[in-house]
């Protein structure tokens, strides 16, 4: 049988019952215990200002929104994917001297799940009539340290404003908002960010004041 784990049972008399676990099984216990993996749409909420004709064309350079650490690794990941989607709406992306300017803002936390879960066992054996051997109350092996807690919810909101770089109104600006676990593959800054960023210019301009849900 190889190392398949295994239970042996004393019953009544000599008579001996040896219960096997397959490895096999055990996963399948496992897997249903573990948290799923979650990811949310993507919430989009813009509005475009006057003079939106400027939208699209022209230069444009990525601003940090204030409070930004411009230094930090995540801010280049956002401000990359924000990159990327500025020039398929048609923008020459400079790093100086743009004719507009970008404003990049990004709020992310993480919300422990809510409530707790207690562990989780998996019965072997039935009622033999007792015999002081603790057959028949039952056999249980505790998972809940195997399947390990909750996942974590990461929440992220990505905020960008256009303006022309000589001042005045935003010409438009947009908040994209959604949530994904930790055990999720949108958990890393560097998939969530192109997602993200790109729900918030589908569209682009997008219907004012409108707020639409992305897959």
């Amino acid at each position: 049988m190889g190392n398949l784990p295994f239970i042996r049972v004393m019953l009544r008399g000599t008579m001996r019952i040896t219960l096997i676990l397959p490895a096999l099984a055990a996963c399948a216990a496992l897997s249903a215990c573990a948290t799923p993996a979650y990811v949310s749409p993507v919430e989009v909420t813009r509005f475009t200002g006057d003079g939106s004709d400027w939208l699209g064309h022209g230069t444009i350079q990525v601003a940090p929104a204030p409070g930004m650490e411009v230094d930090s690794i995540t801010f280049a990941i956002y401000q990359e994917a924000l990159r990327t989607q500025l020039e398929q709406l048609g923008y020459r992306v400079v790093l100086v001297n743009g004719d507009q300017v970008a404003q990049l803002g990004l709020d992310e936390a993480v919300a422990a799940p809510r409530g707790g879960r207690g562990p989780v066992s998996v019965g072997v054996g039935g009622s033999t009539g007792g015999f002081g051997s603790g057959v028949g109350m039952g056999i249980g092996f505790d998972l809940g340290s195997l399947s390990g807690p909750p996942a974590d919810r990461i929440e992220r909101t990505v905020s960008v404003a256009i303006r022309q770089a000589s001042g005045g109104q935003n010409l438009w600006e947009g908040r994209a908002s959604m949530v994904a676990t930790s055990n999720s593959d949108f958990a890393s800054d560097a998939t969530a960010a192109p997602r993200i960023v790109q729900a918030l210019f589908s569209g682009f301009p997008g219907q004012s004041g409108e707020t639409i849900a992305v897959e």
